[in-house]
């Protein structure tokens, strides 16, 4: 029986977009060099595959060149983050991006840097809703 279809990017889609958004328009051999740097050997065939698939859930735009396909990220990073993010918080946690941030604290050793980051964000977001 197949899998049902993720409204997500799986693990390796997501290693694939992250390697699209730093640096494209890619051929696929050059997608499956930077997979490689990263520790992820796979078959030419099988980043064709992959590649394929996520042309067909739009992932990924491709433009043929000469011989060969060039790939690009269709969606850019944030966007992508933004919704896997929402979903996570509302399937997680119950839509309260406060719980997600409390386990977030909780959960996690954060440095002294990390935390006055995460203080300046906080205090940007509350100046913007004021004005």
């Amino acid at each position: 029986m197949a899998r049902s279809e993720s409204e997500h990017p799986t693990e390796l889609e997501l290693e694939i977009l992250k390697i699209l958004w730093n640096r494209s328009p890619l051929p696929v051999r050059d997608v499956r060099t930077q997979l490689e740097q990263a520790g992820r050997s796979l078959a030419h065939s099988s980043v064709v595959t992959m590649l394929n698939i996520m042309h067909r859930k739009g992932y990924v735009t491709r433009r043929k060149k000469a011989n060969a396909f060039l790939f690009s990220a269709k969606d850019k990073r944030q966007n992508v983050i933004g919704k896997m993010m929402g979903s996570m918080v509302s399937r997680v946690f119950g839509g309260s991006a406060t719980a997600l941030v409390s386990n977030l604290l909780e959960t996690n050793d954060l440095d002294e840097k990390e935390l006055i980051e995460l203080r300046k964000l906080i205090a940007k977001k509350v100046k913007e809703k004021k004005s």
